[in-house]
């Protein structure tokens, strides 16, 4: 449920949810990693990097391993950016036979 809150922008709800999720599981990476979100977003930004260290002390899977490190690196913000660059869509390579823009295929 507090990630859910998070997904929707609420994240002062989400932060609820997640503290309320890490009483219950206090060793799980992810729990950890997604309240370090939440605080982030919240600008509790000294929580959000306990937090992440926190799960990356917490052995999470290698891939999750990655993003947390580079959350506690360059922070929330930054990581966002490279996510959203890295799944921004590719302009389509040019085909043989495609005339640049503004010209037509007679040459003029």
């Amino acid at each position: 449920l507090g990630w859910a809150h998070y997904r929707l922008g609420r994240y002062d709800e989400a932060v609820k949810e997640l503290e309320r999720a890490i009483e219950l599981k206090p060793s799980d990476p992810v729990i950890n990693d997604h309240l370090g979100d939440a605080y982030w977003k919240t600008g509790r930004k000294l929580e959000a990097t306990f937090q992440w260290n926190h799960a990356r002390d917490l052995k999470p899977e290698p891939d999750d391993l990655v993003k947390i490190l580079k959350k506690i690196q360059d922070g929330l913000d930054e990581v966002e950016k490279a996510a959203s660059a890295e799944n921004a869509p590719a302009a389509p390579a040019a085909q043989p036979g495609d005339t640049p823009a503004g010209m037509s295929s007679n040459g003029g």
